[in-house]
C-alpha cells in the first residue's frame, strides 16, 4: 500500500471512509481481494476467522485487509532505499497479524519485533479506533477526528499528493449522500507535483516525479490497487475494490460487506 486517506467523523452517515491505493511492480504476481478460506494458518504462528484481503502471491502476506468482526489493517512502506535489507522479513505479515491480534497485545509485537522489518507504518484497529504505529520513529498514535493521510513517510507528512488528495476528499464529502465513484475519480488523480515540490527519499529524479502523483502508471511500476471501505452510522462496511493493468486500465471490479 503506498496511500491512504482517511476521513474520520467528518461525514453524517459516514464516520469512517478510507481511500487506499496500492502501488507495486506488475510483475509481482497478485490475487485479487478475497475471503481467506476459515481456520487457515495465515503466517508462522497466526490464525484467525474470515480475512478479506488481497494477497501477494510471493511473499505470502498483503497489504489492505479486513476481518469479520470489522477488523481493520493497512501497511505503507517507508521509503529508503538506501537503508533496504532484502534479508529482513516482509512486511506484509504484520497487516495479517495486525488482524489477529488485539491492539494492545500487537503494540507489545510492534515494540518487540518491528526491526526485523525494514522500515513501515502500520494502521490497525477497530474501524472506529484506528491507530499508526510508525517503526521509524517507534511511535503509535490513535487517528483523531479529522483527515489523515498516509504514504511514504510520516503519518500526515505534508507531500503534494498527501495535501492534494485531503483537499479532494473534504470536498467530496460534503454532502449527505457520498459518491463513490468520485471517490475512485479522486484516487485516480495523475497529477504529478511540481519539481520544486517533490520530496527527497532518497530514488532519482525520474522516479519522485513518477511517484509523486496519486495514481501511477508506468510499465514497470504503478498502482495495481484501489479501495474505497466506508462505515455507516448502523454499523454496516461496505468495501470495494478495483484491480489496474500496465495501462492504469481497470480490469476487475468487485464490492463486499460486513455487517457487525
Amino acid at each position: 500500500m503506498c496511500i491512504l486517506f482517511f476521513a474520520i467523523k467528518q461525514h453524517p452517515k459516514y464516520p469512517i471512509i478510507i481511500c487506499a491505493n496500492r502501488d507495486e511492480f506488475h510483475q509481482r504476481p497478485t490475487q485479487a481481494m478475497h475471503w481467506w478460506p476459515k481456520n487457515k494458518l495465515l503466517t508462522a504462528n497466526v490464525q484467525a476467522g474470515d480475512v478479506l484481503a488481497g494477497k501477494d502471491l510471493q511473499a505470502g502476506g498483503t497489504w489492505l485487509g479486513l476481518n469479520n468482526q470489522g477488523r481493520f489493517s493497512a501497511l505503507t512502506n517507508f521509503r529508503q532505499p538506501h537503508l533496504i535489507d532484502k534479508n529482513k522479513q516482509s512486511r506484509g505479515d504484520l497487516v495479517l497479524q495486525a488482524l489477529a491480534h488485539q491492539d494492545n497485545e500487537m503494540i507489545k509485537k510492534l515494540t518487540k519485533s518491528s526491526s526485523e522489518y525494514n522500515g513501515f507504518n502500520l494502521v490497525f484497529g477497530q474501524l472506529n479506533k484506528l491507530r499508526c504505529f510508525d517503526s521509524v520513529s517507534q511511535k503509535q498514535q490513535v487517528l483523531s477526528a479529522g483527515f489523515h493521510s498516509l504514504c511514504n513517510g510520516a503519518l500526515d507528512d505534508i507531500w503534494p499528493k498527501m495535501a492534494l488528495g485531503q483537499a479532494k476528499l473534504s470536498e467530496a464529502i460534503t454532502e449527505h449522500s457520498l459518491d463513490v465513484e468520485q471517490l475512485f475519480k479522486l484516487m485516480k488523480s495523475d497529477q504529478q507535483a511540481h519539481t520544486d515540490h517533490l520530496p527527497k527519499t532518497g530514488v532519482p529524479l525520474s522516479w519522485e516525479r513518477l511517484l509523486s502523483s496519486i495514481f501511477i502508471t508506468s510499465p514497470d511500476y504503478g498502482t495495481r490497487t484501489t479501495n474505497i471501505i466506508t462505515l455507516d452510522n448502523e454499523g454496516n462496511i461496505s468495501i470495494y475494490d478495483q484491480s489496474y493493468n500496465e495501462h492504469g486500465e481497470c480490469i476487475k471490479k468487485q464490492s463486499f460487506s460486513i455487517e457487525l
